[in-house]
């Protein structure tokens, strides 16, 4: 899972997709090179038909909301909501998630684009922060969802979450995280498939594309 990673510098391009430059996107919603939960990103989305960028929260349902929330449930005397952690989002969970759910099934895809994640490394016995990315540290889109919120103002504010997959055995995601704990890994989109990954209407032909990356074209080492 990573709930940290670094977002590209304004300037770059998908050269791959004919959008709109990033630059532009910058301008209107300035984010910062490392996003956490909640932060604004960059991402790519498919928008009635059309391939945009977009500026969106990290986390699909923001603490904000959650606060609202459980503030709600006290008032009426419920029982309180647990606030939930959802950067992420695991393959096996998309389809039928109360909370994810919608989305996957109307097809809201979105690539995240990164410079590289952040994953803790517990090999020495203590926790040692490593970046993971491609082999040449070039920007990479990770395969997540996204849907629209409204803000309190009327204003649409997007959010999104990185969907995961089964990082057991895998050379860099397997050695992530403590060793007892459960091996997951983002998944990385190859350009050749980013166009389909946001257009396509088949579902399945979607989750087949939620493949584990090849370790030998990756890079990965203390932050």
């Amino acid at each position: 899972m990573c709930t940290n990673y670094r977002a590209p510098h304004e300037d770059f391009e998908l050269r791959e997709l004919r959008i709109e430059p990033f630059s532009d996107l910058y301008r209107r919603f300035p984010w910062k090179p490392e996003i956490y939960q909640d932060y604004l990103a960059p991402i790519v989305a498919n928008v009635d038909g059309r391939l945009m960028p977009l500026a969106a929260g990290f986390g699909f349902w923001p603490r904000a909301l959650q606060n609202a929330s459980i503030e709600k449930a006290k008032e009426e005397g419920r029982k309180l909501p647990i606030m939930r952690t959802t950067m992420n989002v695991r393959d096996d969970n998309l389809g039928k998630s109360p909370l994810y759910g919608p989305s996957w099934r109307a097809g809201r895809r979105c690539l995240i684009v990164a410079e590289w994640i952040y994953e803790p490394c517990y090999e020495t016995g203590k926790n040692v922060w490593h970046r993971i990315g491609l082999a040449d540290w070039r920007p990479m889109c990770v395969a997540g969802i996204w849907r629209t919120l409204k803000n309190p103002d009327g204003t649409d504010h997007h959010t999104m979450a990185m969907i995961t997959v089964n990082g057991e055995g895998h050379p860099i995601f397997s050695q992530m995280h403590k060793p007892s704990d459960e091996k997951r890994a983002v998944v990385i989109l190859r350009p050749d498939d980013w166009e389909e990954w946001l257009t396509t209407s088949n579902v399945e032909a979607a989750r087949a594309m939620l493949q584990l990356y090849p370790a030998d074209e990756m890079a990965a080492g203390p932050k």
